[in-house]
């Protein structure tokens, strides 16, 4: 499935707040969520490499996967 990040969630990469994820980690929950996400949903309880804790808001659209945000922990 391919991933799609939108600019929002690459912007909130720079913040402290999502500090230790990376854009792997990000493509990595999102190709993890089974099934067909219809509506933008928030999964939970993902990790980082770095040990960061972080969720995803996700849609399936008709390119792939968009991850629409990064919430770190």
């Amino acid at each position: 499935m391919r991933v799609i990040v939108a600019e929002h969630a690459l912007k909130r990469l720079r913040e402290s707040r999502q500090e230790g994820i990376t854009l792997n980690d990000i493509i990595a929950a999102a190709e993890s969520v089974p099934g067909t996400v219809a509506s933008a949903t928030r999964f939970r309880s993902f990790v980082a490499r770095s040990g960061r804790k972080f969720d995803i808001v996700v849609r399936d659209i008709s390119g792939g996967r968009l991850v629409i945000t990064v919430i770190g922990k």
